[in-house]
């Protein structure tokens, strides 16, 4: 399984040149976890970038994976997962998912660089 966290969203809905290192994992929509919280943090940055059309069909892309809604059981692993790795709330909520499935989370942020399971594209 993959989780691909908001900025590898960002860099594969915008074809930037650092789409690529996100691609494969977002296409393999069968492996695809998408948190709800991927999808809030999307909206929200490119809303100011796109328009609203070209903004619902991004949504719809990321709604090919498997979604994954935040029930109580999930907030208080996310809860965990931050204490234990300094993690902020929208963070540790994707990276406990990920956890959750053993699945492979693929980021930019560098809040998860060194933890298991992620592979870390810095921003350069």
């Amino acid at each position: 399984m993959n989780l691909v966290d908001s900025s590898g969203w960002i860099e594969y809905l915008l074809d930037t040149p650092r789409a690529e290192w996100f691609a494969a994992a977002i296409e393999q929509r069968e492996r695809l976890l998408v948190p709800v919280i991927a999808l809030y943090e999307v909206h929200r940055v490119l809303s100011r970038k796109i328009p609203a059309e070209a903004l619902a069909a991004c949504l719809n892309v990321m709604r090919m994976g498997l979604v994954l809604e935040l029930s109580d059981q999930r907030a208080v692993a996310a809860s965990e997962v931050a204490q234990r790795h300094r993690l902020a709330m929208a963070d540790a909520v994707m990276y406990s998912m990920a956890l959750e499935h053993q699945a492979a989370f693929l980021t930019q942020d560098q809040d998860y660089q060194g933890l298991p399971g992620v592979h870390y594209f810095p921003k350069t």
